[in-house]
């Protein structure tokens, strides 16, 4: 009898193929370099050939270990696209704006009152990881000598109130209702862009017969089109867009009648640590008082938002679905987010970290490499390679991995990048992985998982 594992593949099979550090560090370099098109490094060559917003934060990071000013070019590049309301918008579009659906012709927002000028952008944000990509350069280079320290400190100085005025549009624009959660009109904004999070609040989304008619790329460029979103899912995220565009995006209408908006516990994790960093650059720098008492303030709203949002069982966080007014109780890797940012009680933490390492979760038996994948191999609808459906993401690791670091949890945080590095050991940079076989899926060659491999590969080395 073959005994295989839940993926169906035969257990202690052929696995993929490991390199060794110096030559993955290498190959990691190249991806970096071969997908700098001079302006902007892709976040991947054919299915993702623009700027993403939170991909150029994790992809400045493993720059800074290469090539620092080139590091800090590329964020400046993403906050010359700044909205001039504050917003960092999901993508800035650069060479073929064909060559991604949808395009800016779909997004529309050149005619809007708050876009940027003499560039072309979506009109949507996503997660705010950028103060973090920051701090990091700012640490590789005062590790590297006073060349780079004194660049990286004027970078940081002259970016501080970029990245202010970004949190401060999250605030004031995605705030609504008494949750404290930052809210998303667009599943997109999360950066988990079809996770079983959403399934609810997207069933409630009507696409209209005047959805204008489109032709997905995506489809065509993926081997295995039943790894990405359905075209009934991307006929909801059209549909989205389209409401976007009839309220000129004007933030607080789009706020007020989009036909989804949901408090995202992630993102809210993820604002409150960032809001901690910003204001210990910000104190370093320098800057007013009153603006750093915005981001202690900030940061402690946000960090309550997640603490309150936790499952009285589980202490898994959870999603609000604000149009349904209900908790949405989808356990996905979200569900970890009190671990990146503090703030929920002790006892709920180590449950926590004890359910990350148990056999629902890293611990898994049949686990290539103990990374969290995105939904756990026993929930029901848990599919290994279909995009934030249950494939591990090197990026999420990375995030995790940097909070561990933080909160001291050095041990931690050293066994989950020692399980990054097995799992990306191939050389092939995926977009995300297979969980049982280390397969790469969706792209390859991907810049933000290059970047973290760098980085993990730099941090292990001193």
């Amino acid at each position: 009898m073959t005994v295989t594992n839940r993926a169906g593949e035969p257990s202690g099979g052929r696995r993929p193929a490991r390199y060794a550090r110096a030559t993955l560090a290498a190959r990691a370099a190249r991806v970096l370099r071969d997908n700098d098109t001079g302006t902007v490094i892709t976040a991947a060559p054919r299915l993702y050939p623009h700027m993403w917003s939170w991909d150029a934060a994790f992809i400045s990071v493993g720059l800074a270990r290469l090539d620092l000013p080139r590091a800090i070019a590329e964020l400046e590049t993403l906050f010359r696209a700044q909205w001039r309301n504050g917003m960092v918008p999901h993508i800035v579009f650069t060479g073929d704006e064909d060559a991604y659906f949808p395009g800016p012709d779909r997004w529309g927002t050149d005619a809007a009152a708050d876009g940027p000028r003499g560039v072309r952008t979506s009109g949507i944000c996503q997660p705010p990881v950028h103060a973090i990509a920051v701090q990091r350069i700012l640490e590789v280079a005062r590790a590297s000598g006073p060349q780079e320290r004194a660049e990286a400190e004027r970078f940081g100085r002259s970016i501080w109130p970029a990245l202010y005025s970004w949190h401060r549009w999250l605030v004031e624009y995605r705030t609504p209702g008494h949750s404290g959660l930052i809210a998303i009109v667009h599943g997109w904004e999360s950066g988990m862009d079809n996770s079983p999070r959403w399934d609810l609040p997207y069933a409630a989304v009507r696409p209209g017969a005047e959805l204008p008619p489109y032709v997905r790329k995506d489809v065509r460029i993926v081997g295995d089109p039943s790894e990405r979103p359905t075209d009934q899912e991307y006929d909801r995220y059209l549909w989205l867009i389209e409401e976007m565009r009839r309220a000129g995006y004007d933030q607080r209408e789009v706020v007020r009648n989009s036909s989804f908006l949901v408090g995202d516990v992630f993102i809210t994790a993820l604002f409150a640590v960032s809001c901690d960093v910003l204001l210990e650059l910000g104190s370093e720098f320098g800057r007013p008082a009153s603006q750093l008492a915005d981001l202690a303030d900030w940061a402690s709203r946000a960090r309550h938002a997640v603490a309150a949002s936790c499952h009285p069982v589980s202490g898994m966080a959870r999603d609000r679905d604000l149009r349904a007014n209900r908790w949405l109780d989808t356990q996905t890797i979200a569900g970890f987010a009190p671990l990146l940012c503090g703030g929920a009680p002790d006892e709920v933490q180590l449950r926590l970290l004890s359910l990350l390492d148990s056999d629902r979760w890293c611990g898994h038996p049949d686990l290539l490499a103990p990374v969290p994948p995105s939904v756990s191999p026993m929930r029901p609808g848990f599919n290994p390679r279909q995009y934030w459906r249950g494939p591990q993401w090197p990026v999420v690791a990375w995030l995790f991995g940097w909070a561990f670091e933080r909160r001291g949890w050095h041990e931690r945080a050293r066994e989950l990048r020692a399980a990054g590095l097995r799992l990306t050991g191939d050389g092939a940079f995926g977009e995300y992985y297979e969980p049982f076989t280390g397969e790469p899926l969706g792209s390859t060659d991907q810049s933000w998982t290059a970047a973290v491999v760098l980085d993990w590969l730099c941090d292990d080395d001193g």
